[in-house]
């Protein structure tokens, strides 16, 4: 069901401040996702930040509620805001926001379920037995996020959801491979239990090695190789999604792609010393990538378009 105008009370007023709220939550929080909207035509920037800030809200929900159970309440409350959206009744705070900016470009509702439902899960699962159950976990809580953004740009057709897919799940990857040493000490292990059989270790290696502070065992650092590997080799299946969708949006999404790529080259540049060091990348390097970025898809306008239709696209970004 398609959501139709928001309620009368959703005046002028209450959807300027809950615009306020949601520019203020994405600019606080994550550099990635600011570097990127430099990118973004003016005009798109206002709903990629409504989006982020309901994503980023109810991740810190699920991370840093005092309990799963005030978690699990807490989530329930923002599907409820989620299904009055889509049902056309009132909500309040960052959903006057983002309900008009669903309402303004037809987004559907399974992404925002989808989200919430691994944020849900995230209370319960804290390791996976296989690869099959992760890839099934960043199906729901990395996936939606490239949907929607493909949505907002009218994007979404299936080849370019399965792109996205590629990219997104792979950026979820390669945030788990940097932050194994965090998530451990908040009881979460994403490395696939079948890999630690394989390469001979269990989750006491872990502990024992993060309590003593010692370098990341030989065991350890082949597997974080392994998962790095394979991640990689998603990011590459991913590649040609920036040349299909319009030009506004290619460089947000090779950003990021060249970002995830820059962190997998940082876990590999510590030798997959995870455990220990927590690999970054600096932000020379997201300066370099955001002006290395900007340059390749100016070159391919000017490759693409004739000279004389330049403005016109030079109009469309600024606008």
């Amino acid at each position: 069901m398609s959501p139709h105008s928001s309620d009368s009370t959703s005046t002028a007023t209450q959807l300027a401040k809950s615009r306020s709220q949601c520019r203020r939550i994405s600019r606080s929080h994550y550099e990635n996702f600011l570097v990127g909207s430099l990118l973004l035509p003016r005009k798109m920037r206002q709903p990629f930040f409504d989006i982020y800030a309901f994503c980023r809200t109810a991740d810190d929900l699920a991370d840093e509620s005092p309990s799963p159970a005030r978690a699990r309440e807490s989530l329930n409350g923002y599907r409820d805001c989620i299904s009055r959206i889509f049902d056309n009744r009132s909500v309040s705070g960052i959903f006057v926001a983002l309900a008009d900016t669903i309402r303004t470009y037809q987004l559907p509702r399974a992404p925002f379920d989808d989200l919430l439902d691994a944020f849900l899960q995230d209370q319960a699962t804290q390791r996976y037995p296989d690869e099959e159950s992760l890839l099934q976990y960043c199906n729901l809580s990395a996936n939606p996020v490239g949907r929607l953004v493909l949505a907002l740009a009218g994007s979404d057709s299936k080849e370019n959801v399965q792109l996205s897919d590629e990219i997104c799940t792979a950026l979820q990857l390669a945030n788990f491979w940097q932050d194994v040493a965090r998530d451990f000490a908040i009881g979460r292990i994403y490395i696939p239990e079948t890999t630690m059989v394989r390469h001979g270790f269990d989750h006491s290696l872990i502990d024992q090695t993060i309590q003593s502070a010692a370098a990341t065992p030989k065991c350890v650092r082949d597997a974080i190789a392994e998962l790095c590997e394979q991640t990689r080799t998603r990011f590459e299946r991913g590649r040609a999604l920036p040349d299909r969708i319009p030009q506004w949006l290619a460089a947000d999404v090779e950003m990021f792609l060249r970002g995830g790529l820059a962190t997998l080259d940082a876990i590999t540049r510590i030798k997959f010393d995870v455990l220990r060091h927590r690999p970054t990348v600096g932000k020379m390097t997201q300066v370099s990538l955001l002006a290395r970025t900007a340059m390749r898809r100016f070159s391919i306008r000017r490759h693409r378009y004739p000279s004389h239709d330049r403005t016109m696209i030079a109009s469309e970004g600024s606008s």
